[in-house]
């Protein structure tokens, strides 16, 4: 099947805006002052707002865009305890003790999700699924093995491994040499999630302004003016919560992280029962490869929803969508001739250390980094900043005090990127 063949009926816009889409938020006549203005109207901004609004502090949210256009509606819908660096990388950095902290940071993400989905009634058709973490080789397959049974008992990690015989029972897959499930992992839709934190954050008195940029940040006495496309507004507090997206705003987060794309497929209406043989238990999957590939159904059962990195830079939906359609297809055969739906992307940050970070630089908060898992993790810290903005005990973390990375002549560029992604697609073709 040819690439325009694939692509006939295909929408570039995230699938999840079919039955979620952007909403038609009106534009605000901004006040001259409040106590937190927040930039950026995702997960971390809205947690965050949230938190400030209920607890009494008047809050403006604004953004470039339209409120969520960025990857909190355009993710994977993936919950995991979202912390990438393992434990003996993190006991060799900062020692034992905090590196148990920060793992626990992760596992609460994960916990914070569930309870405020639970709590707050949000219909987005949370679900834990499970997580099918595939070994790409078997080297990776005995990598993950080790690795389960070495995690601190403290952490009770609720996992469990599949050979490569018993693969068929998760997958309905032979690229791959087994793996762990990770029994607690959750789905979700990810735009109605976004959906219900909006309107739980309105409701709590938060004022959104969407399309409403904010250009400029300068200090003035004890507040600060912050320039936007509307007029300048005078807050006592701000909070940067931009992630992916962060740009010159803010010079000093941007030189720490590093946005890279993240490309995305849904195909069409699969044919009744092949669901049932392609991902028998409803998991969400993804693998060790090191340019990863993440993928899982839709919520209805009826699409596989793939995922992964095709680029560095590449935005044209068109242009990766079918480099995505063969990636899944080597995985899944029976999906070479279904075409595809829906095709969108988005920028996700990670940083040098590979761990999210939290904290307040110049008198700024921000929270940011996520690395590529950022459900679960961009509304937790962005609860915590929250709390963190009022002042609360509770708001303290086991990241707070770690050292923001950079890098010598690196600026927000990630002119790097190329050839790290064309090593590591090298690396992954080994058996190592």
């Amino acid at each position: 099947m040819t690439h325009e063949e694939l692509m006939i009926q295909c929408k570039t816009k995230p699938y999840w805006w079919d039955d979620a889409p952007r909403p038609a938020l009106p534009d605000l006549a901004l006040p001259a002052t409040v106590d937190v203005l927040v930039v950026g109207a995702g997960y971390t901004g809205l947690h965050a707002a949230l938190q400030t609004a209920r607890g009494g502090r008047s809050t403006l949210v604004v953004d470039a865009e339209e409120a969520g256009w960025g990857c909190s509606t355009r993710n994977g819908g993936q919950i995991s305890t979202s912390i990438k660096p393992g434990f003996d990388q993190l006991a060799k950095r900062h020692g034992e003790q905090l590196a148990l902290g920060i793992l626990r940071e992760g596992q609460q993400s994960l916990e914070y999700v569930a309870e405020f989905v639970r709590s707050e009634g949000i219909d987005c058709d949370f679900a834990q699924v499970g997580r099918f973490h595939a070994a790409h080789n078997a080297a990776q397959y005995q990598a993950l093995a080790d690795k389960l049974k070495l995690q601190p008992a403290k952490l009770n990690i609720k996992a469990h491994v599949v050979t490569r015989s018993e693969q068929r029972q998760e997958l309905g897959s032979d690229a791959y040499w087994g793996g762990v499930v990770y029994e607690q992992h959750c789905s979700v839709h990810p735009a109605r999630y976004h959906q219900g934190l909006l309107a739980r954050a309105q409701a709590a008195g938060v004022l959104v302004a969407p399309r409403c940029a904010a250009t400029a940040i300068a200090k003035q006495g004890q507040q600060f003016r912050v320039s936007t496309a509307r007029g300048d507004v005078l807050a006592r507090d701000v909070v940067i919560a931009t992630n992916g997206y962060t740009g010159n705003l803010t010079p000093w987060l941007q030189r720490r992280v590093i946005p890279i794309g993240s490309y995305m497929i849904a195909t069409e209406a699969l044919p009744e029962g092949l669901m049932d043989r392609l991902i028998p238990k409803n998991r969400i999957v993804s693998d060790t490869r090191k340019v990863v590939f993440y993928y899982r159904s839709s919520p209805d059962r009826q699409r596989i929803l793939f995922g992964g990195r095709v680029s560095h830079q590449e935005t044209d939906p068109r242009v990766s969508g079918p480099k995505l359609h063969a990636d899944m297809a080597a995985i899944f055969p029976e999906l070479a001739t279904v075409r595809i739906s829906h095709s969108w992307c988005g920028f996700v940050a990670y940083t040098f250390d590979e761990l999210m970070h939290l904290g307040k630089h110049d008198g700024l908060h921000y929270a940011m980094g996520y690395c590529g898992a950022g459900v679960g993790t961009s509304s937790y810290f962005g609860m915590r900043i929250g709390q963190q903005v009022l002042g609360l005990k509770e708001g303290q973390t086991a990241l707070d005090g770690l050292a923001f990375q950079t890098r010598p002549l690196y600026s927000g560029n990630p002119w790097f990127l190329a050839p790290s992604v064309a090593y590591y697609r090298l690396r992954d073709r080994l058996p190592i």
